[in-house]
């Protein structure tokens, strides 16, 4: 006896079943990496997410590509580690936690700096859960066991130790140089983390009187209070109209300040004037300039954005407030010319969303030439790492070529403070730019080394300010696997496999970590980076917190599961790295996308109990494969272990081995979105459109036992293949299935099962070719009935004719397919007696049509005329098209039974057409079609009431062309489409589009009749 298969429930429940896995994965830790374990190491190191943030879109769809190759490597037998973890992300926890101050009343000065750490890891304690519980509810298989945050403590000795060698090496040193500044976080922020967005400002004139009295030049800007600090102006020394005033002097308006004119060839003589007022210590092309000119350098600017001392009256003023000011007073002056609309680009700190004020300031930067150039010769030699989409290799070149110093001091208290040490009893007890200071691992180090160099009473303070983010960042794919120590994850992990993140961050990110890998490690830190796109709104427009068009995932895994989600996400990517657009109302919180997604895995739930429900309780280890066996009695006949292959057994077999091998080459090559969908086609299409409704007479109770044993087996054998195929796509619904489908043991995951592999003996492209003519003839059959209004449950009468043998034979091998899926009762499938001997190897379906049968399907002889004109009385093409009228009697004449018995019998040839007799001049009509080169066609005499169907159909004709026209006076309406809005008049548009469309469906049907 064998043991009663466990049930899947009558619907499926995704809320469920995704907790219930995901609990089981992680309680038996299925997705811990062994570096012992034999197989080929395969390692992603997650992107970490901010610890302070919530899942979103982008974290959906990056984490379900990185899943989905996850899960594919671990099936196919490599040692898989993904690495999780988190960001401590400086900046926006300092921006919180100041929030939070704020509404207390206090700053962080107020609490100081150890209240305020308390502060920080209270609430990171507290808030980390989120994101962390969110990538769980997407099924992510990462190892959990390994989990970091980037100041846990082995990251921070990383990060320490990367620090001291850096600095021993002379790659990081500490000078005063033009930061970008962010005054809303008041620290400063790399060129890197500066958006620099166009904006509708103004160019402001106004003139600067030469100190002789002689006359004055006329200068333009776009940020005039700058001009508080200027200390030169420039003109190109080759300019004709300015080269004789270099060397003069001007007086600075307002100031009073004599500046000198220089001669500059970085000045553009085409930008305004072609006078540029230089301000050293508030422009990154002036600063460069008064180093080269010597000129002195002027600050005018607090952190928070305010004018400090050196602006005269405008002091204390915000600097947008003193710009205002400041064109005021240089009018009332009398040296205003003229203001301008001017569009610009104006750089923004991406964090602190405002724009940034160039500052002069003392920080720490890292020598960038050394670590750029070494990325660059494995780029350009090896090239390491390999970019997908290729074109991407160029944008990640082309930074590292323009790469400038990268500042790593940021002004937080948040974040692994800078290891130095400096010297304050030799300054006053103050932290100057000249105060001495030492490097350390340990501040106990920092007090031996300052104590050999300025005595024993030195006082020490560190270094209060912390490093960048993208410092720790960059030392990710090595600093998780345990570096700077040689652990046994680091031998074996280390260079990680892919990195799979977007492309916003190849130059925060991507480019910082093959710069500090090369350095530290001597290898690029990953072999490939998979660059994707962006998930865009259903607008087509890139998801912001400012644009407020974000879409919740987890709304839509409540609403569809988590499955249909990750789905969705995959199958929408149209090649590597494209953008995809997610559908969504927002009126109802609802996605067509997702939803198709989720009603596929309620095809996918049914369509498994259907097959669960005919297999007599045995799983597919029981059944076996239906591998075929080697020919028999040397007419090509294949068997199985359980019995005769027929024709659509051999045709699923087929079709899955050429889908697992397809699925297979699109992932290995990162085409994830067209895996999907393949899968989704064979699934829907081939296995649960064509084989399962052709195997349906097999498996009932009194078929033929070897034929029903047949299709059990290979319903059996190719759903377990599906659900492996689907499994790194949609894991909580195929693990639930192949658990009930093979009654696992407790202990077992689909995880970690193997993944199919594809036989090439088994994959036959021409028996494909062939049975994709049979499901034509099926479909053109069902589009005939549909067109003619024939009810579902009406078995109709066809012909299908055709001057190829080949087809002819592929017809006859196949014709109880068409019978039982097309309703058809009599079938005709003419030819002569040449044509209707056995086919040639060559011509069989897959030698469906054995030499030694005889088949008994006969032609009356009343049908010949009308066959012999069938052939002229069709339209060129491929679409539906009426037929003339032909002998009444063929309707009275029956038709030779061409259905086979319970459709399980092989498949028979023809005999030879009798002779033909003559036609009748008094006929009904037929509607035909065409498939390949075959010719359908239906009879409808005593089918239809052919008057009735036109009768209606002009009746919707006549619907249709009302609604059109009252939709066309509305467009032709010029009030309507200037005032209403926008979506409302693109509604009307579409409507009479899908009007005029309809309207000439139903003509073409009409001409037809």
């Amino acid at each position: 006896m064998t043991a009663t298969i466990p049930a899947l429930a009558s619907q499926y429940d995704p809320t469920t079943t995704e907790t219930k896995w995901q609990k089981f994965w992680e309680e038996n830790q299925v997705f811990k990496a062994d570096p012992n374990h034999p197989g080929e190491p395969y390692c992603i190191v997650i992107p970490p997410p901010n610890v302070t943030g919530s899942l979103h879109m982008g974290h959906a769809f990056e984490s379900s590509l990185i899943d989905t190759l996850v899960r594919y490597h671990r099936m196919k037998g490599r040692n898989t580690l993904w690495v999780p973890g988190t960001d401590h992300a400086s900046i926006a926890v300092n921006a919180v936690l100041e929030k939070q101050l704020k509404a207390e009343g206090k700053t962080r000065h107020e609490v100081g700096r150890e209240k305020f750490l308390e502060r920080a890891w209270q609430w990171k304690s507290e808030s980390e859960g989120t994101i962390v519980n969110q990538l769980r509810r997407l099924g992510v298989s990462v190892d959990w066991t390994r989990e970091r945050f980037t100041m846990d403590e082995g990251l921070s000795k990383a990060v320490l130790e990367a620090f001291i060698q850096m600095y021993e090496e002379g790659l990081i040193y500490r000078g005063n140089y033009l930061v970008n500044w962010c005054p809303a976080s008041q620290s400063a922020v790399s060129d890197l983390e500066v958006d620099n967005q166009e904006v509708n400002g103004h160019l402001w004139h106004f003139r600067y009187p030469l100190t002789d009295g002689s006359g004055y030049v006329e200068v333009a800007t776009t940020r005039p209070e700058t001009m508080l600090g200027d200390t030169a102006v420039a003109v190109n020394p080759n300019d004709d109209r300015y080269k004789h005033l270099i060397g003069k002097t001007l007086t600075l308006p307002i100031m009073g300040r004599e500046i000198p004119i220089i001669g500059d060839e970085l000045v553009d003589p085409a930008f305004g004037t072609g006078c540029v007022k230089v301000t050293p210590a508030h422009d990154p092309n002036d600063f460069e300039m008064g180093q080269r000119h010597s000129l002195p350098f002027i600050n005018i600017m607090n952190k928070d954005g305010s004018l400090n001392e050196n602006a005269g009256e405008f002091q204390g003023q915000d600097r947008f407030v003193a710009r205002k000011n400041v064109v005021q007073r240089l009018e009332a002056d009398g040296v205003l010319v003229k203001v301008e609309e001017y569009k610009h680009k104006v750089p923004y700190s991406d964090r602190g969303k405002v724009p940034v004020e160039p500052l002069l300031s003392t920080q720490w930067f890292v020598k960038i030439r050394p670590l750029a150039d070494r990325a660059l010769g494995f780029l350009d030699d090896r090239n390491s790492p390999e970019f997908v989409p290729e074109r991407w290799t160029k944008v990640y070149r082309d930074w590292l070529v323009k790469l400038k110093d990268w500042c790593i001091s940021r002004q937080l208290w948040w974040g692994h403070q800078i290891p130095a040490w400096y010297a304050v009893s030799e300054t006053g007890d103050a932290i100057t730019d000249e105060t001495p200071f030492v490097v350390a691992r340990t501040e106990a180090e920092a007090r031996e080394k300052a104590v050999s160099q300025f005595g024993e009473n030195v006082k020490l303070e560190q270094d209060p300010d912390v490093l960048d983010t993208w410092f720790s960042s960059g030392l990710w794919p090595f600093s998780t696997l345990g570096w700077p120590k040689e652990t046994p994850d680091l031998k074996t992990y280390y260079p990680t496999t892919t990195l799979v993140t977007g492309f916003d961050i190849i130059f925060f990110w991507v480019a910082r970590m093959t710069m500090m890998a090369g350095h530290f490690t001597g290898k690029m830190p990953f072999q490939d980076v998979y660059i994707h796109g962006l998930v865009l709104d259903e607008n087509g427009k890139k998801m912001s917190k400012s644009a407020n068009n974000g879409i919740d995932p987890l709304l839509l895994i409540d609403k569809y599961g988590t499955d249909a989600l990750r789905y969705t996400l995959i199958k929408e990517v149209a090649g590597a790295g494209q953008d995809i657009r997610m559908e969504y109302n927002r009126k109802t919180d609802e996605s067509a996308t997702v939803e198709a997604s989720r009603n596929f895995t309620n095809k996918l739930w049914n369509a498994a109990r259907f097959v669960m429900m005919n297999l007599d309780g045995k799983t597919p280890q029981q059944f076996g494969n239906p591998t075929p066996t080697l020919p028999v009695n040397g007419e090509g006949e294949t068997k199985s272990n359980g019995g005769d292959l027929e024709l659509c057994d051999r045709w699923i077999l087929s079709r899955y081995h050429q889908v697992v091998q397809q699925t297979g080459d699109y992932i290995n090559n990162y085409g994830l979105g067209e895996a999907a969908k393949g899968l989704y086609e064979f699934f829907w299409g081939d296995f649960c459109d064509w084989y399962i409704e052709l195997v349906k007479p097999r498996l009932r109770p009194d078929a033929p036992a070897s034929s029903r044993l047949v299709a059990q087996q290979t319903l059996a054998y190719v759903l377990e293949g599906i659900l492996k195929l689907l499994h790194p796509f949609m894991p909580h619904i195929t693990e639930e299935i192949w658990h009930t489908l093979t009654q696992a043991n407790e202990g077992k995951s689909l995880a970690l099962e193997s993944y199919p592999k594809s036989d090439p003996a088994l994959i036959n492209p021409d028996l494909e070719q062939q049975f994709e003519l049979l499901i034509g003839t099926i479909r053109t059959i069902r589009n005939l009935r549909a067109e003619a209004d024939i009810k579902p449950g009406v078995k109709v009468s066809a012909i299908l004719q055709t001057e190829s043998d080949r087809e002819r034979h592929i017809l006859l091998a196949g014709q109880s397919y068409i019978q039982d899926l097309a309703k058809v009762e009599e079938l005709t499938i003419p030819g002569t007696a040449e044509t209707q001997q056995p086919p040639s190897s060559a011509e069989t379906p897959n030698q469906a049509v054995s030499a030694n049968e005889k088949g008994n399907f006969k032609i009356s002889p009343i049908f010949l005329p009308f066959l012999l004109l069938l052939p002229l009385l069709f339209l060129v093409g491929t679409g539906v098209i009426a037929v003339a009228t032909v002998a009444k009697q063929i309707l009275g004449t029956r038709v030779s039974e061409a259905k086979q018995v319970g459709a399980t019998n092989p498949p028979s040839t023809v005999s030879p057409p009798e002779p033909a007799s003559t036609v009748q001049a008094d006929t009904p009509q037929a509607i035909a079609g065409v498939v390949g080169t075959v010719q359908v066609s239906i009879p409808l005499a005593g089918v239809v009431d052919v008057d009735a169907l036109r009768a209606k159909l002009e009746k919707n004709l006549n619907k249709v062309e009302a609604e059109a026209k009252a939709l066309s006076g509305r467009l032709s309406n010029a009030k309507f489409v200037d005032k209403a809005p926008v979506d409302v008049v693109k509604g009307a548009r579409d409507a009479l589009a899908e009007a005029e469309k309809q309207a000439e469906i139903l003509r073409e049907r009409l001409a037809r009749l």
